[in-house]
């Protein structure tokens, strides 16, 4: 094994049993079907109205998180205009093993925030550094002070000064609503993350209604159709408060002169319902393109929970479905089989085939059920991606491979990114213009691209 990898805990050598990854398959396809979560909404309603319970959605906000701020500025708005109680927590964010890697998400909060704020109608400036922990435990304070409709009220408020640095206009905010002790805060935090425990999450920004999760502004198209399925939109048929941007066709093309950089994992779900379209934004672009892979997390030592596996598979999931993509019929390629098609990957690239290997690696694993684990599986990932089988099996599981995505590792983290799939926009000069993680930035590439050829039209 290489050195690197057994600086990061030796994960890179992770296999689960055959029954457990058997188990584990079965698991997660059956929680992806449709049917099961339509009848789940089904039968969650019918007990909310026998107990004649209102529309209750939980708030779970971190104040030093730039998307909680993004989020808290939807409140008055979401309150409106769905006939909906909000119940406001305040958290801190992600612990022990759910949280990978604590400063790094906190400052890639503020980064990606910064940048999506406009094109969804508010407001975040950019942040270097994170707030000074002083008005951090003010803003804490105060909201901490609030009941659930002040809350709503005053997030944004208290969030504005807070991110703004402006000291005095925070303790006029904790004169005129109040404010609570240090301890009556870690009090409240302390149950709200109980609460958010139990009800299985453990991030900050996170709506909760009727077992099911909802991240941010990102999410929140999600929770707004399933309201307004409900019969409870206000204002049927008005667009949504925050929809989620389309990917749009390109108004012009480029000559090659940027690149769009992906870093994928063959065993991210994420990068399952994200790889080829990132692929198509490229191409129909005319950007080059760079594909840059790297071990799943877990085989990098970055731990991983059951609770954190169970939301982002049945995200992705509900991602997949709004995007029309194919997901859910999984079959673990953790371990052995990664580590195979990694060592596929030079080969393939020598072929001119590294984008179809790892994209029938992908659609095998996550949208067909391949066994990969098996030697005939690897086959027909291999030869769907138009490679010669006979010439791979020679190939296959040996070492070389591992230096290649320790390279790509340093630069995904070089940019302040650590998990998959990530991306880079970079100029003709190969400086970075834009680095995000997640395949629900694609948008934002697709308008930053747009952005990057238009300037250089302007006179």
């Amino acid at each position: 094994m290489a050195e690197q990898f057994r600086e990061q805990g030796g994960a890179a050598t992770m296999d689960p049993s055959p029954v457990l990854r058997w188990a584990t398959s079965t698991l997660m396809t059956r929680l992806c079907r449709p049917q099961r979560l339509a009848r789940r909404r089904v039968k969650l309603e019918k007990a909310r109205v026998r107990s004649g319970r209102a529309h209750v959605i939980e708030y779970y906000h971190q104040v030093d998180d730039g998307y909680s701020h993004l989020a808290a500025q939807v409140l008055e708005s979401l309150a409106a205009r769905y006939d909906i109680e909000i119940i406001c927590h305040l958290v801190e964010g992600p612990q022990g093993k759910n949280s990978a890697e604590p400063e790094l998400l906190l400052q890639l909060s503020r980064y990606d925030a910064f940048h999506v704020a406009g094109e969804y109608g508010l407001a975040f400036a950019r942040h270097e550094h994170a707030p000074p922990p002083a008005l951090v435990h003010l803003a804490s304070a105060i909201l901490a002070a609030q009941d659930s409709q002040g809350f709503v009220g005053r997030a944004a408020e208290v969030g504005r000064a807070m991110w703004a640095e402006d000291e005095t206009t925070l303790a006029l905010l904790a004169q005129r609503y109040g404010r609570v002790s240090d301890a009556a805060v870690s009090d409240k935090m302390a149950s709200a993350m109980a609460r958010r425990d139990t009800l299985g999450h453990y991030s900050g920004a996170m709506f909760y209604y009727a077992g099911e999760w909802y991240w941010g502004v990102d999410r929140l198209y999600h929770l707004e159709q399933r309201l307004a399925a409900l019969g409870i939109d206000r204002k049927p048929g008005e667009p949504l408060l925050v929809p989620r941007p389309a990917i749009e066709p390109p108004a012009l093309k480029d000559n090659g002169s940027l690149t769009l950089e992906i870093y994928p994992s063959l065993r991210s779900p994420y990068t399952a319902i994200s790889f080829d379209r990132a692929v198509k934004l490229a191409r129909d672009s005319g950007v080059k393109l760079a594909v840059r892979p790297v071990l799943p997390m877990v085989m990098r030592g970055v731990p991983a929970t059951r609770q954190k596996g169970m939301y982002i598979f049945l995200d992705t999931a509900r991602e997949a479905r709004a995007a029309g993509v194919p997901f859910g019929n999984f079959y673990d390629p953790i371990g052995d089989p990664a580590r195979n098609g990694y060592s596929l990957f030079p080969w393939a690239c020598e072929q001119g085939k590294g984008i179809d290997l790892i994209s029938a690696f992908l659609r095998c694993a996550f949208a067909e059920g391949v066994n990969i684990n098996k030697r005939q599986g690897l086959r027909t990932v291999v030869e769907s991606a138009g490679l010669d089988w006979s010439a791979a099996a020679r190939i296959v599981g040996q070492s070389g491979w591992e230096a290649l995505l320790e390279t790509n590792r340093l630069s995904m983290y070089n940019a302040g990114l650590w998990g998959v799939p990530s991306f880079r926009l970079l100029d003709e000069a190969g400086d970075q213009i834009l680095a995000l993680w997640g395949q629900d930035r694609l948008w934002l590439f697709a308008r930053e691209i747009q952005r990057q050829l238009s300037a250089r039209q302007s006179p």
